[in-house]
């Protein structure tokens, strides 16, 4: 299954889309959703996190929250090896919206490689087994998806938990 995504502003090899965007070492997740759905909500309870995974311990960080400049990036000069980077716009890096409380300062990373898309869906609509190989299409790159009900516990360490499993962006 292809999740078809539409972005907010879009340049040649630049996307700005209405998400959120957070990394685990480096390795970012882009959550999808409509205005309201939780991505916010979300990221903050990944990054106010730490998730003990196979002995280690992973600490999630925020990379953009409500716009999320998505670009494509190469290795080498000339080279389109697929890669997707997420980052904050300028004038958002560094803030979240925490609802009640207003838009909040929090530590930040620059960027991240896109490895995985989470689209945010209501309690219950999750298969339990879904598709082995479902994609979101970004930039004609196809990145991993999974689909999450984000006010559920078990939210934030299937988000970490997808990010591990995942590789890179491929190109369709």
């Amino acid at each position: 299954m292809e999740a078809e995504r539409h972005p907010v502003q879009t340049a040649a090899a630049s996307e700005t889309w209405h998400a959120t965007c957070v990394s685990v070492e480096g390795r970012g997740a882009l959550l999808l959703g409509s205005s309201g759905a939780g991505k916010s909500d979300l990221a903050l309870r990944l990054i106010h996190g730490t998730f003990r995974v196979g002995g280690r311990t992973i600490a999630p960080e925020l990379v953009a929250d409500d716009r999320v400049c998505v670009e494509v990036r190469s290795a080498r000069i000339g080279q389109d090896d697929g890669r997707l980077v997420a980052r904050a716009p300028a004038t958002l890096a560094g803030l979240i919206e925490v609802r009640g409380l207003g838009i909040l300062e929090f530590p930040s990373e620059t960027e991240a490689e896109l490895c995985l898309a989470v689209e945010l869906v209501k309690s219950g609509d999750p298969e339990r087994l879904p598709d082995p190989a479902p994609v979101a299409i970004i930039l004609g790159r196809k990145l991993p998806l999974i689909h999450v009900s984000p006010f559920e516990a078990s939210a934030p360490l299937k988000v970490v938990l997808a990010l591990l499993q995942t590789g890179r962006a491929q190109l369709p």
